[in-house]
């Protein structure tokens, strides 16, 4: 059994694309490794959120990725600033990164242009806090998007950086989780790109959202005019709401519209709406149970409490041994 880390970002709503995503990828993924999930409220600091904001989502997103199936009794749940060794490895780790590599990270070059105001040190850190987190539990897999394919590598590089500068082969060197096939990509209702919250509220689908919202989100979808010809290629657009519809629709739903739109007879009017209905049933219970976790405080706190509780226990070996490792041992 392997361990495996992942961070979540506490970035609110979950939306139908994280849930096809990850989401339930990491339900799977618990059933068959030594599982380690975090919410990372430290990483969300270099955007400066509310106090506010920034406890709210922690909770949003704790009870919507319970309600999904993340099983405190299979997997270690918890919240990042729960675990001080994780901000202790990340001040070690920075003392071994070099300024260049940091600046030359491509997440970091992409920040920069999009919020040149709140250029912090943060931002330039955050390949080496995200190799605390995974290392501190000396993990061989960490699960990434293809945003965070270099941010993994230079995960990989303070870890044998570490393992040489002090000649112990002491961290396993992560690579990375594949989901193979299972991952499905979830296009956004605008006619192009993928399901997300950066590209407006109206794009995505939450788990969260009420049926009159999703029935007027999907019935705002992109179409064009119609097929004109018999069985001709579908633009992207159209493909889109087909490839969402297969994701929750019964099979034969699907083959029905298919075989409408391949005959030059298809309404989208009609289409959209049983895509609509199917969604609004696909995510009623998911909603229900968030609503029910949202409610109980008790039940939340206590699966954090042991879930930093069963997480500090790893970090503090950890910790205790890096610092054994790099001479601060105490007389």
């Amino acid at each position: 059994m392997e361990t495996v880390v992942s961070g979540i970002r506490p970035t609110g709503n979950l939306h139908l694309g994280n849930y096809f995503g990850a989401v339930r990828n990491f339900v799977k993924m618990q059933e068959e490794n030594n599982c380690y999930f975090f919410i990372a409220d430290y990483h969300s600091l270099t955007t400066h959120p509310t106090p506010e904001d920034l406890h709210g989502n922690v909770k949003q997103v704790l009870a919507e990725y319970l309600a999904c199936g993340l099983d405190p009794e299979k997997s270690t749940i918890y919240i990042q600033s729960d675990l001080p060794e994780v901000a202790e490895l990340y001040l070690l780790l920075n003392m071994n990164a070099y300024v260049g590599e940091l600046e030359r990270c491509t997440s970091f070059k992409e920040k920069v242009r999009k919020q040149p105001d709140n250029v912090n040190a943060g931002l330039l850190t955050y390949p080496t806090l995200m190799a605390a987190d995974v290392i501190i539990h000396k993990a061989a897999k960490v699960p990434v998007g293809k945003d965070q394919e270099q941010n993994l590598e230079m995960m990989r590089t303070f870890a044998r950086r570490f393992n040489r500068m002090y000649k112990e082969g002491y961290f396993p060197i992560p690579s990375a989780y594949n989901f193979g096939h299972a991952l499905v990509k979830i296009p956004g209702l605008d006619g192009s790109g993928k399901m997300g919250k950066s590209e407006g509220e109206g794009n995505a689908i939450f788990l969260f959202d009420e049926p009159k919202v999703i029935r007027k989100k999907v019935m705002r979808a992109v179409t064009d005019s119609g097929p004109t010809e018999m069985n001709q290629e579908k633009p992207e657009p159209i493909q889109n709401l087909f490839t969402l519809m297969k994701a929750i629709s019964k099979t034969e739903t699907v083959a029905f519209f298919d075989e409408q739109y391949n005959t030059c007879q298809i309404r989208y009017g009609d289409m959209k709406k049983q895509l609509a209905e199917d969604v609004v049933s696909f995510t009623e219970p998911i909603r229900e149970k968030i609503n029910e976790l949202t409610a109980n405080k008790n039940y939340l706190r206590e699966v954090t409490k042991t879930g930093s509780e069963k997480a500090r226990e790893s970090a503090q070996k950890t910790i205790r041994e890096v610092r054994d490792i790099i001479g601060m041992k105490p007389f």
